[in-house]
């Protein structure tokens, strides 16, 4: 695959990652705060951990979206959100294990993957020529 392809896989799953993991919960946050905690309350979670939710993928979705930042760094907040998408399946199955609650967080899983596969691929490619 040409680094062109790569590119432009990579951003465009990863601008879909920030859309959906940082713009999406502050635009909830800022615009219809009463929604905030509108995933985590029905799973038995409390209001402080949708706030340290969304803070932490905000901070996770935007190290992403900067390829100059250090890597170590980016390799973190990959595996932060990876968490994430995890946990939120693993919430879903122990406690209203409602599918298409299940599937979201596996489809963004994919899409994150993909984003963090062509990541890789461009800095390898970037490295050996």
């Amino acid at each position: 695959m040409t680094m062109k392809k790569n590119k432009i896989i990579f951003w465009t799953t990863t601008s879909i990652i920030f859309v959906m993991e940082a713009l999406m919960p502050l635009a909830t946050l800022l615009f219809a705060h009463e929604h905030f905690n509108a995933g985590t309350k029905p799973l038995g979670y409390p209001d402080y951990f949708a706030y340290a939710l969304i803070v932490c993928k905000i901070l996770g979705a935007t190290a992403i979206m900067f390829p100059k930042l250090p890597a170590k760094l980016r390799e973190w907040a990959y595996a932060g959100l990876t968490f994430n998408l995890l946990f939120a399946v693993i919430s879903h199955l122990a406690v209203d294990q409602i599918i298409s609650y299940i599937l979201m967080p596996v489809m963004v899983g994919v899409v994150l993957g993909v984003s963090y596969v062509h990541s890789q691929k461009i800095i390898f490619k970037s490295k050996n020529i």
